[in-house]
């Protein structure tokens, strides 16, 4: 059977980095195996997802370039829903519950109280059909739970190993709302089995839920898939993300903070698993590497600082093919090959090429602090055409004939050249700003 995954996440906020974690493993997983992807949206929470949201989700898949082969969409398969639904209330399996939110909450409350499990007593189940017909006429509409089988609930977790859940622990859950609706725990699985989803990779969050679809699965008459439930990613101090608060979303990684779509599969494979964190180019490498037996029960951690320093080692060493979408993007449509490899080595984000583009091609207010130093520096410069090798020939003249070396000879002319005390080599820099301006800056004068 080929492998089928899916991600299927809620468009009722924004995609932080736990999110796309999740979508990733499940990728990588596919892609591995020679399998499927589908991009799942469970849109049934009419109240709080939205359009914008779904738009984001796939915007932010299709940055990471994690294309999907299959597509589907919740709220298209309400019939669906009904039907199974319909057949379950037939067989027993859902029975109608009349309790309103604040009965049940007490009901909680007393048992949290006497130190036990918070599960439901199915009072329900005991109603006859005159308590039904008594609680209908005065406006209770009923809410339809599930009929858990009270035995053992058994599966081995590709993250977990062996997982068993005591049936009678469990609480039967609500699977239809009073206004009719499915709640997730009912059209998660008819999703699953419906698209023949052979793997379910998803957070340990749900390995409870998983314990109660396993058996809504089988009475459906739906192939049971192989789970793995990973930890759950946290930030730098512990916590946990929200895509509602909008922690640390993909949105802002790559619109505010410069973030290249490789640094962040990159890490985001990584995190949690026995695997250093590398930089690579390609998607196609981190699929070479993935073994989802390598990722730990530990909670892994996400750091933002550890992102940008991943950033920068990216882009020192993406050619200049992979970036000038960007730069142009950036106003900088001049920008060439040799531009690109003279300032890649000094920067961690591609937006701060402007400041050196700026250097190099726009007029610079010289630090000229040694004026007659640079006075002669400036007659020892070569005739152009300049290349690679022309900051060495020129040094060395300047340092044979004011005897100056080290960072007496470079840093005024660094400074003088560039305005700044730090930057990318010279050797490269020099060919681009060109003779012109750097005799100019040498004399002092903005250029």
């Amino acid at each position: 059977m080929s492998v089928a995954v899916r991600f299927a996440p809620s468009p009722t906020g924004l995609l932080h980095v736990g999110n796309v974690r999740l979508a990733l493993v499940n990728w990588l997983f596919a892609r591995k195996a020679g399998g499927n992807f589908l991009l799942r949206l469970d849109d049934t929470d009419e109240e709080r997802s939205k359009p914008e949201y779904a738009e984001g989700i796939e915007r932010d898949l299709t940055w990471l370039g994690l294309t999907w082969d299959r597509f589907a969409r919740e709220s298209d398969r309400y019939g669906r829903y009904d039907e199974v639904a319909a057949a379950l209330k037939a067989s027993g399996g859902l029975y109608p519950c009349y309790e309103t939110p604040e009965e049940l909450n007490l009901k909680r409350a007393s048992l949290v109280s006497q130190g036990r499990p918070p599960i439901y007593d199915r009072a329900a189940l005991r109603l006859t059909d005159a308590d039904r017909a008594r609680l209908e006429s005065e406006g209770r509409t009923p809410h339809w739970r599930f009929k858990l089988e009270h035995s053992p609930v058994e599966w081995t977790d590709l993250v977990r190993g062996p997982v068993h859940f005591e049936g009678s622990a469990l609480s039967d859950p609500v699977l239809i709302r009073e206004d009719g609706r499915p709640l997730y725990t009912l059209t998660s699985v008819v999703d699953d089995a419906d698209l023949a989803i052979t793997h379910v990779i998803r957070g340990e969050d749900h390995v409870a839920n998983t314990a109660v679809q396993i058996q809504i699965f089988e009475a459906i008459g739906g192939v049971v898939p192989v789970f793995a439930h990973l930890p759950l990613l946290t930030d730098a101090t512990g916590q946990g993300l929200s895509k509602r608060l909008g922690s640390l979303s993909v949105a802002s990684l790559r619109e505010e903070e410069g973030i290249e779509p490789m640094a962040l599969a990159s890490l985001l494979a990584k995190l949690g698993t026995s695997d250093a964190i590398e930089p690579r180019l390609t998607l196609d490498e981190l699929v070479a590497e993935f073994d989802i037996a390598k990722v730990s029960r530990a909670t892994p951690k996400f750091d933002p600082e550890e992102l940008l320093r991943l950033n920068a080692r990216i882009l020192h060493l993406l050619p200049f093919e992979r970036v000038a979408g960007e730069l142009a993007a950036l106003g900088l449509d001049d920008a060439d090959a040799a531009f690109w490899e003279a300032v890649r080595p000094n920067l961690s984000r591609v937006a701060e090429a402007r400041d050196w583009w700026a250097v190099t091609h726009a007029p610079v207010a010289p630090a000229a602090d040694d004026p007659a130093f640079l006075a002669e520096a400036a007659a020892l410069l070569p005739e152009e055409p300049w290349d690679l090798s022309t900051w060495g020939t020129w040094t060395g003249a300047v340092k044979a004939k004011t005897g100056r070396k080290g960072k007496d000879l470079f840093l005024p002319l660094r400074r003088a050249l560039t305005g700044r005390d730090h930057g990318p080599e010279l050797k490269n820099l020099l060919p681009l700003i060109g003779r012109t301006r750097a005799e100019k800056r040498l004399a002092g004068e903005t250029a």
